[in-house]
């Protein structure tokens, strides 16, 4: 029942949303196509629900074939930090704001991933993860989850994993509508949109 209720509402909010913000949506995507004439969102392979494998969209906020030069930290996270040289000017506002997470409302429609629920890792971040933390697969991701509304990237990338994993051993309602609404104060505030030497 409750992955019914969740699979409903996030349908029932993500198809709004997408109408209501695609005025938005439009202008984003044209001032990133102004600044270098590069395609507007990123797609990238995420692991999703038992370790499917997806196409999640972004919009792009790093200069083209950044992704290429990706480093990672000892503990497998992503390095990204607040001085990189691959983060365009447009990128970096939509980064403080978070609004280039929007295009991930198409992922929550065609099922790929949820409003809320662990945020998906990279496919070869899987190999970093114990048995435990394999526990966060047995969920659709989401755009915005306990890890984000507890710390975000001032956390351990290993604290993450487990706060994605408390998240799957308390699944409820309240939760949920709990996380929905702590999103507002993280956004607004603006804090651990970086970390320093370790994000992801």
């Amino acid at each position: 029942m409750y992955t019914k209720l969740k699979r409903f509402a996030d349908i029932a909010l993500s198809a709004p949303l997408c109408l209501a913000l695609s005025p938005a949506m439009g202008a984003i995507a044209l001032g990133i196509k102004l600044e270098d004439g590069g395609p507007a969102v990123f797609r990238q392979e995420r692991l999703g629900l038992g370790g499917r494998v997806f196409t999640m969209f972004k919009f792009r906020t790093m200069s083209v074939g950044a992704e290429r030069k990706m480093e990672l930290n000892a503990d497998g996270s992503v390095k990204t930090v607040a001085d990189d040289m691959r983060i365009t000017r447009v990128g970096r506002f939509l980064r403080k704001t978070s609004l280039d997470e929007l295009p991930q409302l198409l992922n929550v429609l065609r099922g790929d991933m949820s409003v809320i629920g662990p945020r998906p890792d990279l496919p070869l971040h899987a190999e970093y993860y114990n048995e435990r933390h394999r526990r966060k697969l047995e969920v659709r991701p989401g755009i915005t989850g306990l890890a984000q509304v507890s710390g975000r990237n001032e956390l351990p990338w290993e604290r993450r994993l487990e706060l994605d994993v408390e998240y799957v051993e308390n699944l409820s309602l309240a939760l949920d509508v709990s996380i929905f609404f702590r999103t507002f104060t993280t956004v607004l505030s603006r804090r651990a949109v970086y970390a320093s030497g370790s994000a992801s």
